[in-house]
């Protein structure tokens, strides 16, 4: 069984044939291709591990052919080989991917060292990607992605707490995904054959969640004409999931702790007491040992609840994971809307990787839907997100007052800032609070209406169009437009406030001055 497949590419015959009978010897599967066009219909027809390639090569060369070949998955390992005079070629090449090279005359022993560590290498590759694939098949997250330690702490506590039938308590801000690490906990226990329920304390009145979590008789109360099962008995031998647990009352706080020390509940209006087997996974937004001190919560049901805790990170303290939730998110909602979206530029992704994310996974996930939606090209620019992430790393003063000379509170960053571009977007963001009516969109911004009409045909700010692309259409017929009635009347009277103003103010005019051999008449 041969060692791996290689192809050499040279345009010279003999360097060729060298270099097959050297590799072929070994127990490599050689084949040989005369130039770079070649190579790349070889490499299209069979998969190769390593690619040996002269650099120098008319048509495709040697660079040409690392960008290629180094965009597989997995990627082809290339080995450049090249002369003295070509040393910085080389280099260039190992910058854009290229494994390692090999200058000429090529000895053998030289060669056959390089091609072994490229087939380690590979070797090595695969056994990561094989362990990861792995565990992310036995311990995946669906939507919660990341290689940040904290997130697999996450993952580590998911496994062992799985199997059990302990109660675990979620702690983390909103958006951060309790849910989805609640589903992974059932789905990867005993109990996974068992359908999933789930309740958002906060979701339901007051006067009615007792009734959701326990049941009622008929006749209970008025409109009970039925028995009705709880939530309680609906998950018997499966996972309840209570979401935001914080928000009950204190008197369903102790119906809960005693369903969960008894293993029994009780209907509303009824008197038999019933057993259950449930598995209680409850969630938080808050801190609930403030909640106890301040009375909101019992301090015995949060001992109960407390029995394994997992702390979900927010996102802004996990940002490195902010490209690998980008890929997936864009992975996810391309397929849904058709759109072949790429990936994030350079700057746009240092703009989502700067930005604190107040509502952690869920909004990124939501900007970069709303991103795909923008996008005209193959990838997410900065210009697509939205203003809030563009502009959070301008540094702002906490009291405008306290900054001599800035009204705003704002700092101009050492790197500078566009004024024109800033300038565009505050408009936007204008006539987007003023449902596009430019006369209260100017008086946000302190401008006349003539004067905000002129900006918004200089910038070509439009509704669905904010980010200054060309229209010859016009600023076009919406709320606000000058061609329809509000507009027109708007423009007159500003027209007709100016003129007045120019009536009182302009002084009248003076004589003219006399010309030439001319006498100045008095009066």
């Amino acid at each position: 069984m041969p060692r791996g497949r290689v192809l050499v590419v040279d345009d010279e015959g003999s360097q060729r044939d060298i270099l097959r009978t050297i590799l072929s010897a070994e127990g490599y599967a050689v084949e040989t291709a005369p130039g770079g066009q070649e190579a790349v219909r070889r490499c299209h027809e069979k998969a190769f591990d390593v690619v040996l390639t002269d650099l120098r090569m008319p048509g495709t060369d040697g660079l040409s052919l690392v960008e290629r070949l180094t965009r597989d998955d997995p990627p082809t390992l290339v080995v450049l080989m090249t002369a003295y005079g070509s040393m910085d070629s080389a280099e260039q090449a190992l910058k854009r991917g290229a494994f390692d090279y090999l200058t000429k005359p090529i000895e053998r022993e030289e060669l056959l060292l390089t091609v072994r560590r490229a087939f380690e290498r590979i070797q090595l590759s695969q056994e990561n990607r094989l362990l990861r694939q792995q565990l992310e098949k036995r311990f995946r997250v669906e939507g919660i992605v990341g290689s940040h330690f904290r997130v697999q702490e996450v993952f580590e506590k998911i496994q062992k707490v799985s199997g059990s039938n302990s109660t675990v308590l979620l702690i983390g801000e909103s958006g951060t995904g309790k849910e989805l690490v609640a589903r992974a906990i059932h789905r990867h226990s005993p109990r996974r054959e068992r359908p999933f329920v789930a309740l958002s304390c906060a979701a339901i009145p007051e006067t009615l969640i007792e009734s959701e979590l326990f049941g009622y008789e008929k006749g209970a109360f008025t409109g009970a004409s039925f028995r009705h099962l709880g939530l309680f008995e609906a998950a018997d031998k499966s996972t309840l999931f209570l979401d935001e647990i914080s928000e009950l009352n204190i008197n369903l706080q102790a119906k809960v702790l005693r369903a969960l020390q008894e293993r029994e509940v009780r209907r509303v209006g009824g008197r038999e007491d019933i057993k259950v087997d449930v598995r209680i996974i409850a969630a938080s937004n808050k801190n609930l040992e403030d909640e106890i001190e301040r009375g909101a919560f019992r301090e015995d049901l949060f001992y109960r609840l407390n029995v394994v805790s997992i702390v979900i990170p927010p996102l802004r303290e996990r940002s490195t994971d902010i490209p690998q939730l980008a890929e997936y998110f864009i992975k996810k909602h391309g397929e849904r809307s058709g759109k072949p979206i790429r990936g994030v530029t350079n700057e746009a992704m240092r703009l989502l990787m700067s930005y604190h994310w107040p509502g952690n996974v869920r909004q990124l996930e939501a900007v970069l839907e709303r991103a795909m939606l923008l996008s005209d090209g193959p990838e997410i620019e900065h210009y697509d997100l939205p203003i809030e992430v563009r502009f959070f790393d301008l540094p702002a003063q906490p009291h405008p007052s306290s900054t001599s000379g800035n009204r705003f509170g704002v700092e101009i960053p050492e790197g500078g800032i566009s004024l024109e571009e800033l300038e565009r977007d505050l408009i936007a963001q204008a006539m987007e609070k003023s449902d596009w009516v430019i006369t209260k969109a100017a008086r946000l911004l302190g401008l006349s209406y003539r004067t905000l009409q002129y900006r918004l045909e200089k910038f070509q700010v439009r509704r669905g169009n904010v980010r200054g692309r060309v229209d010859r259409d016009g600023v076009g017929a919406e709320r606000g437009d000058v061609s329809g009635e509000r507009g027109q009347e708007a423009s007159q009277e500003d027209e007709q406030t100016q003129t007045q103003k120019t009536t009182k103010a302009d002084p009248a005019p003076a004589p003219e001055e006399m010309r030439p051999g001319t006498k100045r008449s008095n009066v």
